[in-house]
């Protein structure tokens, strides 16, 4: 799509608009320092200094971008601000590879992304149980609002490959996460959603082949942080500390 390809260098001033929906959407995700978030459909980056004010310099933002050019300007930015603690994949989110045991995932206006069920799966398997989920952005205002709409579809029409599944863009998401709180913003054309990824069973702590559970939460640590490294790796970072559309 044009708006995040040959247009991608003035992507952030094309949006302005946006920006205090997304400051909303990221004040909604309960995360705190020295913890790992996950930035999905990043952009450029317009989201991840707003997460890293959230993780602190001692937790990690990782964007994941499928655009090229906008993963090249999010990762200008990111140098240009000194922020070694981010870090943006290059890769479609049904493809990328993610550091396990991230603590939190943002989908900020990344609608195609939220309709697909395979993109959410690969995102959500690599998060911890009971990791915090907060996803938003446009969306159908009720049918009355006719004129509403029209105005929906002129402002999101260059940033979504369809509108479909517009009157509930979480419908897929909501499966996957407990605790679904619904806020809807502007007359009901916006929207954001907030729930946890489902947490442990006792059965899932009780020993497995005969090793007691705390090795075994020995082993999700170690796989974390050879997942952090994969990360860097792909992402052609300096040093393990991995790590916003419109």
């Amino acid at each position: 799509m044009p708006a995040y390809g040959e247009h991608a260098r003035s992507y952030d001033r094309d949006t302005t608009v946006f920006q205090p929906y997304r400051e909303a959407i990221v004040e909604a995700l309960p995360v705190g320092p020295g913890q790992l978030v996950l930035d999905v459909g990043c952009g450029t980056g317009l989201c991840c200094g707003l997460l890293r004010d959230k993780v602190g310099a001692r937790g990690e933002v990782v964007g994941i971008e499928e655009s090229p050019e906008m993963a090249a300007v999010a990762r200008e930015h990111i140098a240009a601000e000194g922020w070694r603690n981010v870090t943006v994949v290059q890769s479609r989110a049904e493809d990328a590879a993610i550091a396990a045991g991230a603590d939190a995932a943002l989908f900020c206006a990344v609608h195609d992304i939220l309709q697909s069920p395979d993109a959410l799966q690969n995102v959500m398997s690599s998060l911890r149980p009971g990791a915090w989920v907060a996803a938003g952005g446009g969306k159908w205002a009720p049918p009355v609002m006719v004129a509403v709409n029209m105005q929906v579809r002129m402002l999101h029409a260059p940033y979504v490959r369809s509108f479909e599944g517009f009157d509930r863009p979480w419908s897929h998401l909501e499966r996957l996460i407990e605790g679904v709180q619904v806020h809807e913003l502007a007359f009901g054309s916006g929207y954001i959603v907030t729930g946890r990824t489902p947490s442990r069973t006792p059965a899932q702590e009780a020993p497995i082949d005969g090793r007691p559970a705390r090795w075994l939460a020995a082993e999700r640590h170690n796989q974390r942080n050879e997942g952090r490294a994969l990360l860097c790796s792909v992402a052609g970072g300096p040093r393990p500390a991995p790590a916003g559309r419109y």
